[in-house]
């Protein structure tokens, strides 16, 4: 492992149209990458091909980047970024998914970061949201999740564990942090995104901060592994009457996995938090089909405070657990 030196952890899928164009974002930073772990999830276009070409286009032409591909299918989002991760070799890493591109000078200002402040753990940045062919759409990503002046302020006090306990807004393709990390984050659960799990864990054992600083083009298409959606009244109305489904049983269970994990690791405060938030969400899950008789257990957990501190939505979700159908 060389000491601030930083790889990327890069995951591809059938996607050939983009690669290019985003590897070439990554080798052409004004700060050389030292590495990039291209985990392929079982593509099946010329994705491969493209990845073998533009690395050895660059080595030629003098680059250090050492392009490592890793290859079979099956894994998954969540497993084929954990692969990658666990695959590089230097003491920063940045993640990156296939489709989106790194704006210039990105890398230099989020080193810099790290080599300012020993202590920071996590850093994520901004992205601009732009169509399939690369145009600006109309806001930044931090907007369309939501991310206020005020959650902003407390990110860069410090505070980052409350707010990522009750909900992620942090976007892998963002991300850069110490390889320390994964002492404490790894394996990631199949249950989780590994971005939102590496983000609370690393809250949880060091410090996490971000930029208002548009390190990628997040591209918005419709075989987006993951994308947003731009916030509008219709949208928080849809949220509230969606069906309950298996939203509150999956997040019982993802709470509960990061509970057993965090009291195992860190212990403390913040073990204790994320066990309280585990029961939080155990109790929402088991409350029943008739919304009458949702009130009590509704009514207790308000008056304790929990939908302040460990829903997404805060206090709001309490008319989505009085109103959400079954």
């Amino acid at each position: 492992m060389t000491t601030n030196s930083v790889s990327v952890a890069l995951c591809t899928y059938n996607g050939s149209r983009y690669i290019e164009e985003q590897l070439k974002s990554i080798l052409d930073q004004s700060r050389a990458v030292a590495e990039i772990v291209v985990a392929d999830d079982g593509s099946s276009d010329a994705t491969v091909e493209i990845v073998r070409r533009v690395a050895a286009e660059y080595r030629v032409s003098g680059h250090p980047a050492v392009v490592r591909l890793l290859l079979g299918g099956g894994h998954g989002v969540t497993k084929n970024f954990e692969r990658a991760i666990a695959a590089c070799e230097h003491d920063l890493i940045a993640l990156s998914d296939q489709d989106d591109i790194w704006t210039s000078g990105r890398l230099e200002r989020q080193y810099e970061e790290f080599h300012a402040r020993p202590a920071l753990t996590l850093l994520f940045g901004d992205a601009r949201l732009v169509d399939e062919n690369g145009a600006p759409l109309s806001a930044a990503l931090l907007d369309t999740l939501e991310v206020t002046k005020s959650m902003r302020q407390q990110l860069h006090a410090g505070n980052a564990f409350g707010l990522l306990l009750r909900r992620n807004f942090v976007t892998g393709s963002t991300v850069i942090f110490r390889r320390s990390l994964l002492q404490a984050a790894l394996p990631i659960p199949q249950e989780w995104v590994h971005d939102e799990w590496l983000a609370v864990m690393a809250a949880a054992t060091g410090q996490v901060d971000f930029l208002e600083f548009a390190v990628t083009d997040y591209r918005q298409h419709g075989t987006n592994e993951i994308g947003v959606r731009m916030p509008s009244i219709r949208n928080k109305v849809d949220r509230v009457l969606q069906l309950r489904g298996s939203r509150n049983r999956d997040l019982a269970i993802r709470s509960g996995l990061l509970a057993e994990r965090l009291v195992s690791t860190v212990g403390g405060a913040k073990g204790l938090a994320a066990k309280r938030k585990s029961e939080f969400e155990i109790r929402r899950a088991e409350m029943p089909a008739n919304r009458i008789l949702r009130v009590p257990a509704i009514v207790t957990l308000a008056v304790r405070g929990s939908y302040t501190l460990y829903a997404s939505q805060g206090r709001a979700d309490i008319i989505r657990d009085l109103l959400q159908p079954v």
